[in-house]
């Protein structure tokens, strides 16, 4: 079972930096994806960015391209979401995903979400 713990989340006026922090446990993730999502209120969940665990692959939803950064630390274990120029439109929770590659084609581990609140 994979388990995912988020943080960094908080409030920072607009044109502010945030560093989301994803920390993963439960088995090796060679043949994983791990994604960023947001969910503003009364809204659905929108991709945010996604990173391949082996090799450098990185993707990003068009409203965050350009200003945030999908990383990880592999001997840590943690995947991060650097974000920058912050505008009030970025505020939701956000979540960390993870897929296995193999087998699946959906995200199936979660985890909690962390409060991202940007004001203007």
């Amino acid at each position: 079972q994979v388990l995912l713990v988020e943080s960094g989340g908080g409030l920072v006026q607009a044109g502010g930096s945030l560093r989301l922090s994803c920390a993963a446990s439960g088995r090796t993730f060679s043949t994983y994806f791990f994604g960023w999502f947001r969910q503003a209120p009364g809204k659905e969940r929108e991709f945010v960015a996604s990173i391949r665990w082996n090799g450098a692959a990185t993707y990003y939803g068009a409203s965050v391209k350009g200003r945030f950064t999908v990383s990880k630390d592999a001997p840590l274990n943690t995947v991060y979401l650097q974000m920058n120029n912050l505008k009030p439109e970025d505020t939701a929770v956000y979540y960390c995903a993870a897929r296995d590659t193999v087998g699946s084609s959906q995200y199936d581990s979660w985890g909690q979400g962390t409060q991202v609140t940007v004001s203007s």
